[in-house]
């Protein structure tokens, strides 16, 4: 028998784009906070404690928490997407089960990351060749940084069991608290305590911590049609499963576009420091559109899990025909914005015109085909919440990554320009979504039967 879902995290009825609007939202913001935390946290350590603290935490323990956390955070989307068709078909039971399932197993991934990191932080900053004068401060940050992680893994994991369940607004709001947090103990530990590297550490742990119990005390609410319990906690084989057989190919897909631009980077370094420092300013510049972007990727995740878990194929259907005219309109616009306002920016963030010049190139090179990209990120989003996950991460891995690598390797080593650096980017991103296109259109992926059949 179907559960009656709340209202308020139901997107299996009502208007399909005023639910995607109001879902996607605070999902985006969410990400533009997240980027503004990160200038104004960098901003207190490198005036406050000085450039060698400035590159301890931004160095190579950066390089390791995106790789490592990033891999497992990124598996948080295949519980998001087993929890949200469960949700869907409302089978109340089976969702407290899962929700237990993925905060469990996830806890515990945390804790056994959390011993791997503090026995092997030495090892690993040698292996990436950390300067000697950082060693020390980029050692001790990610030790403290490492006690929290078991956090990080609840509280990402939260935040994506409530999206899966229709509720993008107070994992936001959490967010919201953690960063004030964050940035009101930077200043205590750091600017009044003096405490340095070891100190922005600690502040980053303790707002881990508050986001964390924020989440987990709505999660075990009474009264809701999903809740975390004690009872419900425990690891269950069918729920692991298929969190796992949706996860890791999320969590290795992110660890593809890592090494692909690792050797891109390569390449850049060998056309010079404005090109160096180009590249650099123009992630900056256009990081706001890949984090709306990604934030309209997984509240369509979420959308089509819960429609696709009910049956509702109409709706799924609907949901991509206008979740990609909602994606295109967003890219437009932003698109619009950053080539009319990208000079007079880049001159508030830089003096050096070369810099400036050479940045607006790359941007030219890249922001007007930026359209390439949705069909990439919305298809992929579908097939995901319809949990078809490897295929789709084949096609990206091969028609984006691999396709870089062997671009690199092949005509930038030819031409050596950095137009044709940039081309890698804007033919890959119309190669993979032509491959997607063919893919979503066969159509297999509508046949598969849900989780919750399973």
């Amino acid at each position: 028998m179907k559960n009656k879902h709340n209202a308020g995290n139901d997107l299996t009825t009502g208007s399909v784009w005023k639910k995607l609007l109001i879902f996607f939202i605070p999902i985006a913001a969410g990400t533009i906070l997240q980027q503004l935390y990160n200038a104004v946290d960098g901003l207190i350590v490198g005036r406050f404690v000085g450039t060698g603290a400035l590159a301890a935490v931004g160095g190579s323990s950066a390089q390791i928490i995106n790789v490592l956390v990033g891999f497992f955070v990124a598996m948080t989307a295949g519980a998001s997407v087993v929890i949200g068709q469960i949700f869907g078909a409302g089978r109340r039971e089976d969702l407290d089960r899962a929700i237990g399932s993925a905060v469990s197993a996830l806890t515990l991934f945390g804790f056994a990351l959390m011993a791997f990191g503090l026995a092997a932080s030495p090892w690993m900053l040698r292996i990436l060749n950390t300067p000697e004068e950082t060693l020390e401060g980029a050692e001790t940050y990610l030790r403290i940084y490492f006690l929290g992680v078991p956090f990080v893994m609840l509280l990402n994991m939260e935040s994506s069991i409530l999206r899966a369940v229709g509720d993008s607004f107070h994992p936001f709001l959490y967010m919201v608290a953690g960063c004030l947090t964050n940035i009101v103990l930077d200043v205590l530990f750091v600017v009044a305590f003096g405490w340095g590297v070891a100190g922005v550490a600690a502040a980053t742990v303790a707002a881990q911590l508050v986001n964390a119990g924020l989440l987990t005390w709505r999660l075990s609410r009474k009264g809701q049609a999903y809740r975390l319990t004690f009872r419900s906690l425990g690891i269950q084989g069918i729920y692991l499963k298929n969190m796992l057989r949706l996860g890791v190919p999320a969590g290795l897909q992110g660890m593809m576009y890592s090494v692909s631009n690792v050797i891109i980077q390569v390449a850049v370094n060998s056309l010079g420091t404005v090109v160096v420092a180009s590249w650099a300013m123009s992630g900056k510049t256009d990081g706001f559109y890949w984090a709306v972007s990604s934030a309209m990727g997984a509240a369509i995740t979420s959308f089509i899990a819960q429609n696709y878990g009910a049956g509702l194929t109409d709706r799924v259907k609907q949901c991509v025909r206008q979740g990609m005219i909602m994606a295109f309109s967003v890219t437009a616009g932003i698109s619009a914005l950053l080539m009319l306002t990208g000079i007079p920016v880049l001159r508030l963030l830089t003096k050096d015109e070369a810099v400036v010049r050479t940045t607006y190139d790359i941007m030219s090179y890249f922001v007007p085909f930026y359209f390439t990209w949705v069909l990439v990120e919305v298809l992929s989003a579908v097939l995901r919440g319809a949990g078809d996950a490897v295929r789709p991460v084949a096609i990206i891995g091969i028609g984006i990554c691999l396709f870089r690598i062997i671009w690199i390797a092949t005509v930038f080593a030819h031409f050596r320009t950095l137009f044709s650096l940039c081309l890698s980017y804007t033919v890959s991103w119309t190669v993979t979504s032509i491959a997607l296109v063919v893919y979503y259109r066969k159509g297999a992926w509508m046949t598969r039967r849900g989780i919750v059949d399973r």
